[in-house]
């Protein structure tokens, strides 16, 4: 699997006004200089319009005829990554049936043992990323699934960067995130909400869905998360594995601000588990290449049941 980044609004090009689309031509390595950028900022092309331009079109702009070739080949390629994104969806069935498993549910799906990563309550990263949710509940209150996708992103994004923090103290080793990722593979291309990279690779991908979507995400992607449950998935060759059939919960409600009461420790407890379960993820990947003879996970004999 090859990878690419794009810090864009969306992976639709429509989506795109005209500064982002410039800075997406910029690093594709076109060789188009400022005046020919240029153009394309004077009359305003954003994304819609971009994609529906052809040659004739781009020359019409104000383009010499070699920029507004390669333009018009950059608009073919983009509308071929977006046709492969959509037309490769299979549902979860059909991804299972890559498998061998036969079912329209995760069930069937093996489990994996997982390797957590203690995370005590006095820890100087967890304290910090407790401080963040709680600044957070006290305006957005108790986390719904219906709440704004760009509420639930936010405490997301506080609990990921929280795990490169400690997943960096017991590794000594760096680790960054990327938004807005997309993932280049054989069959299909996918953009992910975010990835993980470590200083050499791609470790793990994440996507955010509600949970009327928490099938079709499980078909997508590697790893899923939906407003406040978590599902860790593992692809490898030939075969997927889950880390529970049940969901790793966080309870983001306005109660757990009341320090020492039930909602409090709930939400405590549930954060620090979900922190260890991708900080274990992150060393056990981390330390792989180093140490061949380990295995990155020990698989249960889980395949025949139910």
């Amino acid at each position: 699997m090859s990878t690419s980044t794009a810090e864009h609004d969306s992976y639709l090009v429509e989506n795109w006004d005209t500064e982002t689309l410039i800075n997406f031509l910029k690093e594709q390595n076109l060789k188009l200089d400022n005046d020919n950028l240029g153009i394309l900022c004077k009359q305003k092309i954003n994304g819609q319009v971009f994609l529906d331009m052809s040659k004739d079109d781009f020359m019409q702009a104000g383009l010499e005829m070699r920029p507004a070739m390669k333009l018009a080949k950059e608009v073919q390629v983009l509308k071929e990554k977006l046709k492969r994104a959509f037309s490769s969806y299979l549902s979860l069935s059909e991804k299972l049936a890559k498998y061998n498993l036969i079912s329209e549910e995760t069930e069937i799906i093996p489990l994996f043992i997982l390797q957590t990563y203690e995370i005590k309550e006095d820890n100087k990263h967890f304290v910090l990323c407790m401080a963040d949710i709680n600044l957070r509940l006290q305006s957005y209150k108790t986390l719904v699934m219906t709440s704004l996708e760009s509420m639930r992103n936010e405490y997301v994004s506080t609990i990921l960067h929280t795990v490169l923090r400690i997943a960096e103290d017991a590794t000594n080793k760096k680790f960054s995130i990327k938004p807005e990722y997309e993932i280049i593979g054989d069959e299909s291309c996918r953009w992910v909400d975010y990835a993980i990279k470590d200083e050499e690779s791609l470790i793990c991908v994440i996507k955010d869905k509600v949970q009327q979507k928490l099938t079709e995400g499980f078909a997508q992607n590697i790893k899923q998360l939906k407003s406040s449950d978590w599902h860790f998935l593992l692809y490898s060759p030939g075969e997927i594995l889950q880390a529970s059939k049940a969901p790793f919960s966080i309870e983001f409600v306005d109660e757990s601000l009341v320090k020492n009461s039930e909602e409090y420790q709930t939400l405590h407890k549930g954060v620090r588990k979900v922190l260890g379960i991708i900080v274990g993820l992150l060393k056990d990947r981390a330390y792989v290449e180093e140490e061949p003879e380990r295995k990155r996970v020990r698989i249960e004999g889980y395949h025949s049941k139910k």
